[in-house]
């Protein structure tokens, strides 16, 4: 099969297409030949330099939507020649950009019949870790203020219509330029982070998912647009947090937790019951063969993207 594969942490030109064996689904896994897969924030800073997904050589992607080629020993959730899409576990998980890839039969669930590979491909760990974020650890409810930082990217754009599905009042940051696609998902304040101080125009909020903040300045911000009982959610990899920020938490009275987002059956079903709904559609802001790995990575590092970057395999066979 073919893959996209680096021998080396570096700039998008490390990312090399490469030949190798054809994996073999192990106990209770599935083998899928991939049609597509998303492109991450997470892959092109693991491409860059050790993070999560270990060591040499390495084959990014988390994201899959293809087609059951086999099934291992013990599975019984799939046969071949089954649509199913879902997330590697992550971190450890990886390696979805490739032709073929296997994984934990119970990492994906069948993908809906009303969308294609690509937007498929496009939606599992941007929507889980939205899912995650809203659902499984705010439990936002209806009529809750939240405050999603980069509504406009890949995880803020799917999350602003999961909490809108949610019944909640979304204020979102984006460029001036965006703002007309933020009211398209449904954001019902859209602020220009260019011109103006959301900590000034912003309050009472309930929860803030913060896709932004690296450090104690970051968060703090975030922090004052809360209400006392509110819920602040990261989904970066935080510095660490100290006994002082930690205090400053609880006096205000606000919940602080960080995520990583998790492989899981049920958060992956959640999201494909809500594209059946129409309420949850990823906005694919391009799309690259396979081949083209390193022009994908180098399009997402620009920081400039609306929504998604997905590579698209071609069936084997076909040109």
């Amino acid at each position: 099969m073919r893959a996209i594969r680096q021998d080396t942490h570096g700039s998008p030109e490390v990312l090399k297409e490469v030949e190798l064996p054809r994996p073999e689904p192990g106990l209770s896994e599935i083998l899928i030949a991939v049609r597509a897969a998303g492109v991450n924030p997470t892959d092109w800073w693991n491409r860059a330099q050790p993070m999560t997904a270990g060591g040499l050589p390495l084959i990014l992607g988390w994201d899959v939507s293809g087609v059951v080629e086999a099934v291992g020993i013990g599975v019984t959730l799939f046969k071949p020649g089954d649509e199913v899409f879902g997330m590697l576990p992550y971190p450890h998980g990886v390696g979805s950009h490739a032709e073929y890839v296997t994984g934990p039969a119970r990492a994906f669930v069948h993908k809906p019949a009303g969308i294609d590979h690509v937007q498929a491909g496009a939606l599992p760990l941007a929507a889980l870790t939205a899912y995650q974020v809203l659902v499984d650890t705010a439990d936002v409810q209806p009529g809750q203020r939240v405050f999603i930082h980069a509504a406009a990217g890949g995880v803020g754009h799917l999350a602003v219509q999961i909490a809108k599905s949610r019944g909640a009042y979304v204020i979102g940051t984006a460029s001036a330029a965006k703002h007309d696609f933020l009211r398209s998902l449904g954001v019902d304040e859209a602020i220009d982070y260019h011109t103006v101080d959301f900590t000034e125009a912003v309050k009472d909020i309930d929860v803030v998912l913060d896709s932004v903040s690296r450090d104690t300045t970051g968060r703090v911000r975030s922090l004052a647009v809360l209400r006392s009982g509110g819920t602040l959610i990261s989904i970066l990899p935080a510095a660490p947090i100290g006994p002082d920020e930690m205090a400053d938490f609880a006096e205000r009275g606000v919940r602080f937790e960080s995520l990583l987002v998790e492989a899981d059956r049920a958060g992956m079903q959640a999201i494909a019951d809500l594209v059946e709904t129409g309420a949850l559609r990823a906005h694919i802001e391009a799309t690259f063969p396979l081949s083209e790995a390193a022009r994908a990575h180098a399009l997402g590092e620009t920081g400039r993207t609306t929504g998604k970057i997905v590579l698209t395999v071609e069936e084997a066979g076909k040109a």
